[in-house]
């Protein structure tokens, strides 16, 4: 069984990983602690697991990969649409710190209450977990600094661009349901946004009115 510091050293050493803050937030939340308790074993595996709904919990390096792409500054206002588990909502909580906030949506009720089971044992209480339909984002708490995704889109539409700052940054998974889709990167810079693919990815589908139906 693989152990999470072995697992975080060789993020490191690959250049997956590559900013302290990210580095120090990966290692500060136990990925055991977000998994269903049959997959202990395979906590540390690089790759999606099942957790139930029809949804996974993100292998690592695609959480790292999101955690240094979306450039989280420490206070910052973040929202998260998908909260799955519960673990990439953790750490981006230690990115933004006491003084900042990750708003997380989760769709299906069973997963809402288990991510906030998870985080709360976790000791993190600067992440606030919705069951709504998160696919047109969260406007009662915006304007946000930074937005991501954890289930791919058809498109990021406007109501939720709109519920980005001024100079904030917005991952989005954007493709084909059940195929290759793109993590790319949204900035709102002087009112326009500024779009710039980062890889390629396969995630669950978007399921609401602005997702997958």
């Amino acid at each position: 069984m693989r152990d999470a510091d072995s697992l975080i050293d060789d993020l490191v050493r690959e250049g997956v990983i590559h900013s302290p803050p990210v580095e120090r937030a990966m290692r500060a939340v136990r990925r055991e602690d977000f998994v269903p308790g049959r997959l202990m074993r395979s906590a540390y595996a690089d790759h999606p697991l099942p957790i139930g709904g029809g949804q996974t919990i993100s292998a690592p390096h695609m959480v790292a990969i999101m955690a240094e792409e979306l450039q989280v500054e420490e206070g910052g206002n973040v929202l998260e649409i998908g909260t799955g588990s519960g673990y990439h909502a953790a750490v981006v909580s230690h990115l933004v710190g006491p003084e900042g906030k990750v708003v997380s949506v989760e769709r299906l009720e069973s997963l809402a209450d288990e991510g906030r089971r998870n985080i709360i044992r976790s000791g993190i209480s600067n992440v606030k977990v919705i069951c709504a339909d998160g696919s047109g984002g969260y406007p009662e708490e915006a304007q946000y600094d930074r937005i991501y995704y954890t289930c791919a889109a058809p498109r990021v539409p406007g109501i939720v661009m709109d519920q980005l700052k001024e100079g904030g940054i917005l991952l989005g998974v954007v493709g084909p349901n059940g195929g290759v889709q793109v993590l790319i990167r949204y900035r709102k810079k002087d009112g326009r946004i500024e779009e710039e693919p980062l890889t390629r990815c396969v995630f669950v589908p978007l399921i609401g009115e602005y997702g997958y139906g």
